[in-house]
């Protein structure tokens, strides 16, 4: 049993609901403790009885940060387009300001820490598949398990009002202290049988792909991403734990994340960093350009050398490099960048891919590089706001979360965010899986088709599917 000493956290929740009253505000108090080493995705399901729906869970493809969250100390949420990133990124600062922060660690993803994500498009009309998340959506965690460099590290965030009582201190105390005995608990990794899986309208969508193509080749576009969607069925409900133990498993090399919202999950293993920030340091991913993994290790390294020689991957490729330098130059001072891409090999497909660092100015924030960069041309095409623009007058997908930013950003100005592809959406005993391709002129329906029919394994396998 791990136990945490009570007097400091109840000290400073008194002096904040002080602060609150007084100040007629929210006030932040958050508690940094150092814990034993312990096994992240168990922290994530223990949270399942009492934080169902509350949940969030993130691992980088190196495992030099992992951060699982339960609980919700504050919602940050705005369901409008106009300035979203700029809204998060101002209730975060406004919360911060007057918080009372007791972390004697030095750690990058330690302390309060704010996890979420932005939608594709927040202009794109609206279904019922996303209803249960808005257009941007962070949370600050009740409880944070942070694991850096193998070190584990437990967050308490508590946000009093001006109304809050004493007796909410020492609930939270206790629900901390139930968690932390219940920590050495095995969590469920089993998943219900698949029952039934459906394409939504293969048909039209090959046929959209063929009218842009008609358009690309006399109009002022260069490529537009197009998505669809498979639908799953299960026997019984689908747990995120299972399938994030199976995403461990089988794409560990991937951004692994998790994000609850009212009994849905999104869901994925994405390969593609959008922007990580770690002080003055910017590192972001050109990653477009796609072939298969050969069955031999003959056949895999002329696949390989296939996609590094194919003209319209490398075009497709380039289109993403030229983008995300330009926008790295208007806020960093320096930025390096390699001439030409390598392969990215993950479990199902060979990627092309260039890494870019940069040096960012003075005050620049994440979230604003996340907004200069998303969408990026391999996720939306170009030119930018056409590509947008066309996508969503002709695509059925409701894209939702899908395709968009998902990440986190702390109390320092650190964070990192990845693209959220390859993933999917769980809904009871029910998902929706998620696959984009690359429309540019010379793009055939047929291929593009198959092209997304791989870009579904990973989270078909991790579900249990074939």
């Amino acid at each position: 049993m791990v136990t945490i000493q009570e007097t400091e956290i109840m000290e400073k929740g008194l002096k904040a609901m002080n602060r609150a009253k007084s100040l007629g505000q929210e006030i932040l108090v958050s508690e940094v403790c150092e814990l034993d080493k312990m096994n992240p995705l168990s922290f994530f399901s223990i949270g399942k009885e009492n934080y169902l729906g509350e949940r969030f869970f993130w691992k980088d493809p190196k495992d030099e940060i992992i951060l699982a969250g339960i609980g919700i100390a504050k919602l940050i949420q705005l369901d409008h387009p106009a300035e979203r990133f700029k809204h998060v990124e101002h209730a975060w600062e406004t919360l911060l300001k007057e918080s009372l922060v007791s972390n004697p660690h030095q750690e990058i993803g330690v302390g309060p820490v704010i996890f979420g994500g932005f939608s594709f498009d927040p202009l794109k009309e609206k279904t019922s598949l996303w209803s249960k998340y808005t257009d941007s959506m962070f949370y600050l965690p009740r409880f944070l398990l942070s694991l850096i460099k193998g070190k584990a590290y437990l967050t308490t965030n508590i946000v009093c009002t001006p109304q809050d009582e004493e007796y909410l201190l020492k609930k939270i105390v206790d629900e901390r202290n139930e968690l932390l005995v219940s920590l050495q608990g095995p969590f469920a990794a089993e998943l219900p049988e698949l029952k039934d899986k459906r394409e939504i309208s293969p048909e039209s969508w090959k046929q959209t792909v063929d009218h842009i193509v008609n358009e690309l080749k006399c109009g002022p576009l260069k490529k537009v991403v197009l998505a669809r969607e498979l639908r799953l069925l299960f026997e019984d409900s689908v747990n995120a734990e299972g399938v994030l133990h199976n995403l461990d498993e089988q794409q560990h090399e991937s951004f692994i994340f998790a994000f609850e919202s009212n009994g849905d999950c999104f869901i994925g293993a994405s390969p593609e960093r959008l922007v990580k920030k770690q002080e003055n340091e910017i590192f972001s991913t050109c990653l477009a350009g796609t072939i298969r993994r050969g069955e031999t290790a003959e056949e895999d390294r002329l696949l390989g050398e296939e996609l590094l020689q194919d003209q319209k991957n490398l075009i497709e490729h380039q289109y993403v490099v030229e983008m995300i330098k330009k926008a790295l130059e208007e806020a960093c001072d320096e930025i390096i960048l390699p001439s030409k891409p390598k392969l990215m090999k993950i479990r199902d497909i060979q990627h092309l891919y260039t890494p870019v660092i940069g040096k960012c100015r003075p005050n620049t924030s994440l979230l604003l590089l996340v907004e200069k960069l998303h969408p990026t041309p391999a996720l939306g095409g170009l030119p930018k706001r056409e590509a947008v623009e066309k996508i969503r007058e002709v695509e059925e997908l409701d894209r939702g979360l899908y395709a968009g930013p998902i990440g986190w950003l702390d109390y320092q100005g650190n964070g990192e965010f990845a693209v959220s592809i390859r993933s999917g959406l769980i809904q009871g005993n029910e998902a929706s899986l998620f696959a984009g391709c690359g429309v540019v002129a010379d793009s055939d329906s047929a291929s593009e088709f198959l092209e997304t029919s791989l870009k579904f394994r990973p989270m078909l396998r991790a579900l249990g599917g074939n």
